[in-house]
């Protein structure tokens, strides 16, 4: 390497190493998106900020397992109205 920057050369080596998986986007010719890992990463933040109130992490969880897989609400015991 040229560069006596120690930044500069350590990006350069990370760069040598994932060079096949740098170059995996354009081999695909943009067939693939992220959109729907950013599609979850999303509701799964949501729901994480809306379950501040949960007193439980089991409470919690069962939010994550039906916003992300929208999974049926279950029968209450009870009954508001």
């Amino acid at each position: 390497m040229r560069s006596k920057i120690e930044p500069m050369k350590k990006v350069a080596r990370m760069l040598r190493n994932h060079h096949p998986l740098l170059l995996n986007w354009f081999r695909a010719k943009g067939q693939f998106s992220s959109g729907i890992v950013e599609g979850f990463n999303n509701k799964a933040k949501l729901t994480t900020r809306r379950a501040y109130g949960f007193k439980t992490y089991h409470a919690a969880e069962i939010a994550l397992y039906h916003a992300l897989g929208a999974l049926p609400v279950p029968e209450t015991a009870h009954e508001f109205f």
